[in-house]
C-alpha cells in the first residue's frame, strides 16, 4: 500500500553565515562537529542536534525504504522561519532553503514533494516567493507558522497569502512555532509537549471564527500534530459557540463542528485509541500520515501506529496516501 510521509523536515547540509549576510544576529547556523552530525546554532546557543538525515537525500531514503515510506513531503524547519527578521532578507532566506527543496525533490521526483517557505511577515514578498515556489520552483505548496509575529492565521495581514495559495491550488502545512506562554515552560520540554498542541488547536480557531474557510473554500491547509488540542477540545469550544455567541461567533456564525472535513490534520498523536476516535470524528478523509521525521518527538517507524489499528483497507489506504494525495492536488499514477 503506497505511504506518503506529509510531515518531514529538511535542512541544506550547509548554507552561508546569516549573520555576515545581513549584518544582524537571531538567525540560525549549522555546525559540523562529525561525521554525518552537527548542531543548530542560534547566536552562540545550542538549539539542536542533528545528522545526515535531516540534509543527506541518500540517508533519508534509506530510512523510507526500511520503513516502506514511499513518498516524502518535505519541508523546512520551523525556526529557519525567521518571520522576525527584516522581510527582503528573510526572503533571501526562505529562496535559499526552497532552492535547497526544489533540488532534491528534481533528483528523486517520485520520492519527494516539497513545500516551500515564505516571509509571511510581508503579504507581498510572500505571495511573490509562493507564485515562484509553484510556478519555477515546481514545488507543491507552503508551510507557515501558527502564527506570525502574534498574528494570528486570521489577521488581515496574512489573508492575501492564504488568498494566493487558493488560487495557485497551492497546499498550505501549518506548523506550531513560537509556542504561547513559552516563557512559563522553560523546564521539562514543555513547549514542545504542552504548547505546540496549543498553538496548533488555536490557529485552527483562529482560521475557523474569523471565517477564513468560508472566504476561501478551496484553500486547502493541513495542520500538524493531529491537530494538536482542537480534536480533544472540540466539545468545549462548540459549547463556548453556543453559550457566547456574542464573543466566540463575532465574526463567523457557523457552528465550528461544521467544519470537521475542511481542513486536514496529520496522524502523528502517538496513541491508537486518539486516532481511532479521530477518525470517527473528523473521517479518515481528513487525516494524513505524518511523521516528523527525523526528529525525536516523531513517529519512529512512519505508518506502524496506523497499520498496528487494524482498519479496514480502504480506511488505511486514505490514511497512508489518499488524503495526502487530495491534499497535495497530485495523482496516485504519479507514484505507482
Amino acid at each position: 500500500m503506497l505511504k506518503i510521509d506529509t510531515h518531514t523536515h529538511v535542512l541544506p547540509k550547509n548554507w552561508p553565515d546569516l549573520k555576515d549576510r545581513y549584518g544582524y544576529g537571531g538567525f540560525v547556523q549549522l555546525e559540523h562537529d562529525g561525521p554525518g552530525c552537527a548542531r543548530m546554532m542560534q547566536d552562540g546557543k545550542h538549539f539542536r542536534d542533528v545528522h545526515a538525515n535531516c540534509w543527506e537525500p541518500r540517508e533519508r531514503l534509506k530510512d523510507c525504504d526500511e520503513h516502506d515510506v514511499d513518498v516524502q513531503v518535505i519541508s523546512t524547519v520551523p525556526v529557519m522561519f525567521s518571520y522576525w527578521a527584516r522581510p527582503k532578507d528573510t526572503l533571501d532566506l526562505s529562496r535559499l532553503l526552497n532552492e535547497h527543496i526544489a533540488s532534491v525533490v528534481e533528483e528523486h521526483p517520485r520520492r519527494f514533494v516539497g513545500l516551500g517557505t515564505v516571509p509571511m511577515q510581508d503579504a507581498e514578498l510572500a505571495v511573490v516567493e509562493l507564485e515562484r515556489c509553484v510556478k519555477e520552483l515546481g514545488l507543491a505548496g507552503i508551510e507557515i507558522g501558527s502564527h506570525i509575529n502574534g498574528w494570528n492565521l486570521d489577521d488581515a495581514k496574512v489573508f492575501p497569502v492564504l488568498e494566493a495559495a487558493q488560487d495557485l491550488g497551492a497546499a498550505v502545512f501549518v506548523h506550531p512555532w513560537e509556542m504561547l506562554g513559552r516563557e512559563r515552560m522553560s523546564r521539562y520540554w514543555l513547549p514542545w509537549l504542552v504548547g505546540m498542541p496549543a498553538e496548533t488547536s488555536l490557529s485552527i480557531c483562529s482560521m475557523i471564527f474569523g471565517g477564513v474557510f468560508e472566504k476561501l473554500p478551496r484553500l486547502r491547509v493541513l495542520f500538524a500534530h493531529g491537530g494538536g488540542a482542537f480534536p480533544a477540545t472540540l466539545g468545549r469550544i462548540e459549547h463556548g459557540f453556543t453559550v457566547r455567541p456574542d464573543l466566540v461567533a463575532a465574526e463567523n456564525q457557523i457552528n465550528p463542528r461544521d467544519y470537521l472535513g475542511r481542513f486536514y490534520v496529520d496522524s502523528l498523536v502517538h496513541d491508537a485509541e486518539m486516532l481511532r476516535y479521530m477518525v470517527k470524528l473528523m473521517g479518515a478523509n481528513s487525516i494524513a500520515l505524518g511523521s516528523d521525521y527525523p526528529f525525536p518527538l516523531g513517529e519512529r517507524e512512519p505508518g506502524k501506529l496506523i497499520e498496528s489499528m487494524q482498519l479496514e483497507d480502504s480506511i488505511s489506504e486514505r490514511l497512508l496516501n489518499g488524503t495526502a494525495l487530495e491534499w497535495l492536488n497530485l495523482s496516485r499514477e504519479r507514484y505507482q
